[in-house]
């Protein structure tokens, strides 16, 4: 947790946040990213189970994860500008609501086309506990320790996926997969509760500062729009990777059942430690290289789970998840220290960019996977591997440039 208290020094946000209770603060934002996130990744584990339960084609039961993904890919942008517009807590006591209350319908319905619609609706409303909180924070953050608290961001969202699959695929199997989106809701309603009434009010001041800026403006920069492709990059690799883990470790030569292959999703634990740190990093060594070696570790990763060995597949996942968020959290710092304004649109950009990449990966993957084996999807991902690479490049030539033109 130490990043995490970088978070909560006083004098950090507007006058009015002086008194207030700071681990009350962190307890709060952390709650509200990791329950949100536990609402998109709570059926992956399960994909095959439903596969047999509704008769269902693998590409369209992947359409209950990449749903949610598109909806929270779709809802971004207008979720930014609202985040510009308008105070934080009624964007977040009636997207947590109409949250909650879709996973309610998938766990009742019968029916895989209303599971899949009701998914959609579920990542429409999302962002507005997510990207609006990020915005948030960003206008309230001084540039000195946007990094570290970016990275610590990005450590809940880890939580909440880990939460998400431990929930589906390894507490509720005694029961039913359906009981996990029940408590998935029960704790999506109980934080945003709890975020509605302790986020700390802003200034009108703090929150219309950066109005001026549109979509377009952001888009025609270039050092952000490498920084947009790189998460949409990286994302579609990781996205492929756990998204049909479940076929790949249920099949010849491991045989595993569900239980045990959402074992292996503790991997995921590693971007908790990883968020916070890579804000260290990035600090000291730059952005750029940081992707570098990110992206790196991420490819390492993906020769290690091509082996049909479960030594060297742990192995791999762990280098893919060091990886990716790696570079996930190196390009949310430099995307917001590269801005003076306009910081929730250009979140909400980011995050679009992010889950299109996540919905193209799952969709285009699952493709792969059914014609052609784990190997023909591990090949795609390595060449997407070119743009987080291509990022950090761009990254350390401008770092260069920035230097000479000071010198």
């Amino acid at each position: 947790m130490g990043g995490v208290t970088l978070l909560l020094c006083p004098g950090f946000f507007c006058e009015n946040m002086a008194d207030y209770s700071y681990f009350r603060l962190q307890f709060i934002v952390f709650a509200l990213v990791s329950a949100s996130f536990t609402n998109i990744y709570v059926i992956q584990p399960v994909l095959p189970v439903l596969q047999s339960e509704f008769s269902a084609d693998m590409v369209l039961v992947s359409f209950s994860v990449s749903a949610v993904i598109f909806g929270i890919a779709v809802s971004n942008l207008p979720f930014g500008f609202l985040a510009d517009k308008l105070p934080i807590h009624p964007i977040i006591l009636s997207g947590g609501i109409l949250v909650a209350a879709s996973g309610l319908i998938c766990a009742v319905t019968k029916d895989l086309w209303i599971l899949i619609a009701a998914r959609f609706l579920q990542g429409i409303f999302i962002p507005s506990l997510t990207t609006c909180l990020a915005a948030y924070l960003a206008k309230t953050l001084p540039p000195a320790r946007l990094n570290v608290v970016m990275g610590s961001y990005v450590a809940a969202t880890v939580l909440g996926g880990l939460c998400g699959r431990l929930l589906g695929g390894w507490i509720h199997p005694p029961l039913h997969w359906r009981y996990a989106f029940v408590s998935a809701s029960l704790l999506t309603l109980l934080a945003t509760f709890i975020a509605v009434r302790g986020l700390p009010r802003v200034s009108s001041k703090t929150g219309q500062q950066d109005n001026s800026i549109g979509f377009w403006e952001l888009m025609k920069r270039w050092e952000l729009l490498r920084i947009y492709l790189c998460a949409m990059g990286s994302f579609a690799i990781f996205s492929s990777i756990f998204n049909y883990l479940p076929y790949r470790l249920s099949a010849e030569p491991f045989g595993f059942s569900t239980e045990i292959t959402t074992l292996l999703y503790l991997v995921y634990i590693v971007g908790i430690f990883i968020g916070p740190a890579t804000g260290q990093i990035s600090n000291r060594f730059g952005s750029g290289n940081t992707l570098l070696a990110g992206s790196a570790v991420l490819g390492g990763g993906l020769a290690l789970i091509l082996l049909p060995s479960i030594t060297a597949v742990i192995l791999g996942l762990l280098g893919t998840c060091t990886g990716f968020f790696t570079i996930h959290s190196a390009a949310v710092g430099a995307l917001n220290r590269k801005l003076s304004s306009g910081q929730g649109r250009a979140n909400a950009l980011y995050v679009m960019f992010y889950y299109i990449g996540g919905w193209l990966g799952i969709t285009g993957s699952g493709l792969a996977y059914k014609q052609g084996g784990w190997s023909v999807l591990i090949c795609i991902t390595m060449l997407l591997l070119i743009i987080p690479f291509s990022a950090g490049i761009g990254e350390c030539k401008s770092r260069t440039s920035a230097s000479t033109g000071h010198s």
